[in-house]
């Protein structure tokens, strides 16, 4: 089958939204080479978010999921995964088919997220192999960083359906000190130990991207 013919015939459940396209990344799944895809929409507001632009959910897009399609075709035997990421992939419907799709043409699947849907977080856990999970606070603390109150119990039981399944995972906190101090990092810590997390990572705040002023002055 040709790329241009399973493209045209991917079903429109699979017409996954696409903010961006990252072709090679060395990056977002450590030790893989992949290709990432950039999911349009986020139900959260972190102030040091530096993909800003993919949190409108109805924003404008350039690209289109068959076109997506077209490329991972052609870079069967070259690449070793697929990573979606965001924005928020989870919050799209078009999630699992779209991770069907892209496993179907032998690519290994990763996923970022944060876990405000933990529902359909469980859905696409069998169709991915490993996970990079973003960890914002101690849950009780989360309203603070994504500007929706409640967040936290849905981050919470996000993550505990990722570390029940057995699929590889990276846990990590993005830190700002005028967002997480020495005692909030003690308390996620504690969180996460309640848990059974045994690795974490703390990655340094990234300038690039954001457009909240507060925190670059404080950078």
């Amino acid at each position: 089958m040709s790329a241009g013919s399973s493209a045209k015939r991917a079903p429109r459940s699979a017409e996954l939204r696409v903010g961006g396209l990252a072709r090679l990344s060395t990056c977002d799944w450590p030790g893989e080479l992949v290709a990432t895809i950039f999911c349009q929409g986020c139900p959260w507001a972190c102030g040091y978010c530096h993909n800003p632009h993919l949190i409108p959910p109805d924003a404008e897009t350039d690209m289109a999921w068959t076109d997506v399609l077209s490329f991972l075709e052609s870079r069967r035997g070259l690449l070793d995964g697929v990573v979606f990421s965001g924005g928020e992939p989870t919050l799209q419907a078009a999630l699992p088919e779209a991770m069907r799709a892209a496993r179907a043409l032998g690519f290994r699947i990763g996923l970022h997220t944060a876990g405000p849907y933990p529902a359909r977080l469980a859905e696409v856990l069998p169709l991915t192999d490993w996970i990079g999970f973003d960890v914002k606070a101690a849950f009780d603390d989360y309203g603070r960083i994504t500007a929706v109150a409640g967040s936290g119990i849905k981050a919470k039981a996000s993550l505990a359906r990722v570390l029940a399944s057995g699929v590889a995972c990276d846990i990590r906190t993005p830190v700002h000190d005028a967002l997480l101090d020495r005692a909030a990092l003690t308390r996620l810590a504690s969180d996460l130990a309640a848990l059974g997390v045994r690795n974490h990572r703390l990655q340094p705040f990234r300038a690039t991207g954001c457009t909240n002023a507060a925190l670059l002055e404080r950078k």
